[in-house]
């Protein structure tokens, strides 16, 4: 496939803001492979190839193995996740498939809640929106993965 657009060279201003929406993210207390690991499955729920190997790249230059790599996909089964990594996976569906469903379950925002601060919570609310907002401008725009 051919990319479409450069939305970072078209619209350079937005580009700008939502790096510095990242940057925040990884200056944070969120850690940062609970970032990068829902990143990588809010990505393969979206069918953003680009982002698909971003994450998986960025996840193993920081040491991530491949069993865990491999067990995104199918995490609840998997035993490779502590229980705070999957409560922020099962949230990450959840928020990701938000036109399946009514909202996101209590029982699933409770579940995260009971293994991030407040504040944590925020920053995974805000990496949530982010990487679904960036695989909308992947898949729309067509980006190649591993460019």
């Amino acid at each position: 496939m051919t990319q479409r657009i450069n939305v970072a060279q078209q619209v350079p201003q937005a580009y700008h803001h939502f790096i510095a929406v990242e940057k925040l993210l990884h200056d944070s207390e969120l850690p940062t492979t609970t970032i990068e690991l829902v990143k990588l499955r809010a990505s393969q729920i979206n069918g953003c190839g680009y982002c698909v190997d971003m994450h998986s790249r960025d996840l193993k230059k920081a040491g991530e193995s491949d069993e865990r790599l491999w067990s995104v996909a199918a995490w609840r089964e998997a035993t490779v996740y502590t229980p705070a990594e999957r409560a922020a996976l099962a949230l990450t569906e959840e928020a990701t498939r938000l036109a399946d469903r009514e909202a996101v379950p209590d029982a699933v925002w409770e579940e995260a809640a009971r293994h991030y601060s407040e504040k944590q919570l925020g920053l995974l609310v805000v990496a949530l929106a982010m990487i679904n907002a960036w695989n909308r401008i992947g898949v729309t725009a067509r980006l190649t993965p591993g460019t």
